[in-house]
């Protein structure tokens, strides 16, 4: 059984002056990006993880050990959203915080994302946990005898919920979290194209046709005009990457990866967190779900945060990394 809300002795979410509201928590990741970008006094070493699908791609992660660690404790591999990577704020902060309390933690960059792009020639999507289960296979055992924990950042965190209903009981990790995942992509998707959204939507899009685009990345003279030309998400999910990966359309793609599909199998400990205002991806979908069922998951929705925000007002650290470390810790205390 995994520990419950109560056990963990949260504060109530409040937001910080002056990111208030649901869109200024949203951008306010990205406007105070540069103060977190060096991890010293811990360290970092490049690691390499070779896919086994004959493609060639290599996905790299950058592994971060604390400076003070702490015996006992697992490792946390972080998985970063949509057109993320290893550097993006959210993980930098995430990892900081759990190498300063003595975890080690590890940043992955999915297939074509950041670093890994030169080393890729295909494309990451919520339905290649393939992927993950190979970066799992291939962890060192003097990272992974304490145990392994799992974070997801959005996509990520689509990706992780799918991989860990596929798994059921199956699956080697001691726990994993999520935060602010699309766990009904078509829905999502069309909440994100509505007018009201059509900055965040202008900016994923056209991060996503860089990313594509990169060098590094194998697509044909057809592919490279269908994503220069694709108008909206669900336009370039339709006619990029589900006739590529073996979709019949972003319908078929969005149906068949969904999380709330897999939800219902997960059997790892697994801590569920929504902001009850996301611009992005609006809470009812989670308040659908019928948590009693699966006691395996535990959800968590304050009523703010934004996407990915959750500045707190009596914090420079974010509420959700809060939670989070607050489970695992908990986590490694029952298995000890």
């Amino acid at each position: 059984m995994p520990p419950s809300i109560d056990s963990l002795d949260l504060p109530p979410f409040k937001p910080r002056f002056p990111w208030w509201g649901a869109d200024l928590q949203t951008i306010a990741i990205r406007l105070t990006s540069a103060r977190v970008c060096d991890l010293a006094p811990h360290t970092s070493e490049r690691m390499a993880f070779p896919m086994a699908d004959r493609t060639g791609d290599i996905l790299l992660g950058m592994l971060d050990r604390p400076a003070q660690p702490v015996a006992g404790r697992p490792l946390v591999l972080l998985i970063h959203g949509l057109t993320g990577s290893e550097n993006s704020a959210y993980m930098l902060n995430a990892a900081r915080y759990l190498l300063d309390g003595g975890y080690s933690v590890l940043r992955l960059n999915l297939r074509g994302c950041g670093p890994s792009r030169p080393y890729c020639r295909e494309h990451y999507h919520v339905g290649r946990t393939a992927d993950f289960r190979r970066i799992l296979d291939q962890l060192p055992e003097d990272l992974s005898e304490s145990g392994v924990v799992a974070i997801g950042y959005s996509l990520g965190g689509a990706m992780l919920l799918k991989y860990l209903g596929e798994e059921g009981s199956f699956s080697p990790l001691l726990g994993a979290a999520t935060i602010c995942a699309p766990i009904d992509l078509a829905r999502t998707c069309r909440h994100m194209m509505r007018a009201r959204n059509w900055l965040y939507h202008t900016y994923l899009l056209n991060d996503m046709k860089a990313e594509a685009l990169a060098p590094g990345a194998l697509t044909t003279p057809e592919e490279r005009e269908i994503i220069k030309s694709a108008r909206s998400v669900w336009e370039y999910d339709d006619r990029f990457i589900s006739p590529r990966y073996g979709f019949r359309g972003a319908e078929d793609y969005y149906d068949l990866c969904s999380p709330l599909t897999f939800m219902p199998e997960i059997r790892v400990p697994t801590m569920v967190i929504a902001s009850c205002d996301d611009p992005w991806i609006p809470v009812e979908y989670y308040r659908e779900f019928n948590w009693a069922d699966n006691p395996s998951l535990v959800p968590l929705m304050p009523p703010a945060g934004g996407h990915i925000g959750f500045h707190a007002h009596d914090s420079a650290r974010p509420w959700c990394d809060l939670a989070v470390e607050k489970f695992i810790d908990r986590l490694a205390t029952m298995k000890a």
